[in-house]
């Protein structure tokens, strides 16, 4: 039997007119603003609208990813479509994908199988051009930084202390370093530069924490550019950019509306990574599901130490959300890589190597039951090659955490393989309270906090920070910013921020290398390990067998 892609699945589904995705959600017509016939965004006006009570908030996360997958965004959707099957109000809010990761390795943020938000195509390449308006909203202000300077520099900006770099969406290391500036006077001051991938840039994160227009301004404003020759931050404000950033970003703000394959309203905005951004779709767009649904189903990107944790310690503490359920995503697949198999050696039955691995999802497990105080569920993403006495032996050690485990077949079957996980996940949400709980209060300083996560979140026994490091957060902590949240930049491949280290480590330490302020988006960023903030190419990148026909037919897109 010929499998069919995921684009080819895409490609045969009968999209409905988004003015009916739009009214199966409740939005009314003059909400919307149409890109063609199956795309739309949404008036925030419409978040003024207190006629809806708002639904309950299911966050869906994995275990630690592996190069087997785990399908957290397919899960998600999949629970979306299987509660609309038992006849729920259900809306999806996910993250946009990355230009970068599409034409790389890693693939799109649309799901698969299918269990997808559709068109595919549209949301994996430009959508409705939001990343690109960022990506300009960054550069106009790096190009304003960098004009002030040439024009006599009247804030006194130390060249060698400029914090902000340009951004490209896509995986170029080229530009990770270089000089600019050269030329002779007439092209600018020559210094050291470089570019972030745009998913990693802070105008990424404003855009997705903003409640409001203004609030957006407000923390556009609110950005550091560098530094005086005094020591103290220079703004974006400063520089009087703030009103023509915002000016770029006006459509932007506003969430995107499309649909799952079998109809399911899903709002897909904004798109940090996880491991080196905070890793979750905006906080409008996770409003909008909630007001117009009874659930609202969400993801946050990597493994729950990475997307989870900052979605729980940020952006549910800046935005006042409170997730009533949490899935956990998990592979046989993925676990008997965790104990120590290659990714060839998978499609036996090996509970030596699953007992050896599964340390890692309970783990998880247990941040988000006993650090975060939430109900939870597991959700194993079942695979053909899957035994039995796999899968019992995950459910009974499950059971010993006081969590139950469901068998999810939504790549394969779409909704009608997440009917069981919806089930479990309405029951959660409806019998079991939790008691929310973040991992650090603001109150502890930024060394105190990072070393909270590090010793509750990630298991690890402490952390070392370099001395440079150190100058940085006492510098940080002098101008006021001790006492925001922070946003760990580390491997997405292990608890540590050493990426062999697979399943559950202990006895480790976490090495702290950088720290800035985000004074826009409201966090500290920390940088561990040798995390970088503007990905590669690998040897083969997906964009060589990636085509388009005479009809504008596209392929090779996973």
């Amino acid at each position: 039997m010929a499998f069919l892609s995921d684009i080819e699945i895409a490609q045969n589904c009968k999209l409905k007119p988004i003015t009916e995705i739009a009214t199966a959600a409740g939005v009314d017509e003059k909400y919307i603003e149409q890109y063609g016939k199956y795309k739309a965004k949404i008036d925030l006006d419409l978040l003024n609208d207190n006629s809806k009570q708002n639904g309950k908030l299911v966050l869906v996360t994995a275990i630690t990813p592996t190069p087997a997958g785990e399908g957290k965004t397919t899960t998600t959707i999949g629970l979306a479509d299987g509660m609309r099957k038992i006849g729920q109000n259900v809306a999806v809010a996910l993250r946009e994908p990355s230009l970068g990761p599409v034409f790389g390795v890693k693939g799109g943020a649309a799901g698969g199988g299918y269990a997808q938000v559709v068109p595919m195509e549209d949301i994996n390449l430009h959508f409705t051009g939001d990343f690109h308006a960022i990506g300009a909203a960054n550069n106009l202000l790096a190009a304003m930084l960098d004009n002030h300077i040439q024009q006599g520099n009247t804030l006194g900006i130390d060249v060698k202390r400029i914090t902000w770099k340009r951004c490209v969406d896509m995986n170029d290391r080229q530009l990770r370093n270089i000089v600019n500036g050269l030329g002779g006077k007439a092209n600018g001051v020559p210094r050291e530069d470089g570019f972030d991938i745009t998913v990693a840039s802070e105008i990424m994160a404003v855009l997705c924490l903003s409640n409001s227009i203004t609030d957006l301004k407000e923390r556009l404003s609110r950005i550091i550019v560098a530094y005086n020759y005094s020591g103290q931050p220079v703004t974006c404000g400063e520089l009087k950019a703030a009103g023509a950033l915002t000016a770029l970003l006006k459509d932007a703000i506003k969430p995107n509306l499309v649909q799952t394959l079998e109809g399911t309203p899903a709002f897909v905005h904004g798109g940090p990574f996880a491991n080196i951004a905070h890793g979750c779709n905006s906080v409008m767009a996770t409003k909008l599901a909630l007001k117009m649904a009874d659930y609202a189903i969400t993801e946050a990107g990597f493994g729950a130490d990475l997307g989870a944790e900052k979605f729980l310690d940020i952006k549910c503490r800046m935005a006042g959300l409170t997730p009533s359920a949490v899935v956990v995503v998990a592979t046989v697949r993925a676990l008997k890589m965790h104990g120590g198999l290659a990714k060839t050696e998978l499609a036996g039955e090996d509970i030596g190597a699953l007992e050896k691995g599964i340390p890692n999802l309970l783990r998880h497990v247990s941040n988000i039951k006993n650090v975060y105080k939430l109900p939870c569920v597991v959700a194993v993403n079942r695979f053909p090659t899957d035994t039995d006495n796999e899968i019992d032996f995950i459910i009974k050690k499950c059971r010993e955490l006081g969590v139950n485990t469901v068998l999810s077949t939504v790549w394969a079957d779409g909704g009608n393989g997440g009917i069981e996980l919806a089930k479990e996940v309405i029951r959660l949400c409806n019998e079991e309270k939790g008691d929310f709980t973040f991992a650090y209060t603001l109150e502890e300083s930024i060394e105190q906090k990072i070393e909270s996560l590090v010793t509750k979140v990630y298991g690890g026994s402490g952390i070392t920070i370099t001395p440079a490091a150190k100058k940085q957060i006492a510098e940080l902590e002098a101008l006021g910013f001790g006492n925001v949240p922070i946003c760990v930049a580390k491997t997405q491949y292990s608890f540590s921020d050493d990426p062999t280290k697979l399943g559950a480590p202990e006895n480790f330490t976490v090495t702290i290398k950088n720290v800035k302020v985000s004074a826009g988006a409201g966090f500290v960023v920390v940088l561990t390990g040798d995390i970088l903030t503007m990905p590669g190419l690998p040897k083969v990148p997906a964009a060589e067998k990636i085509d388009v026909d005479a009809s504008g037919k596209i392929t090779g897109l996973f």
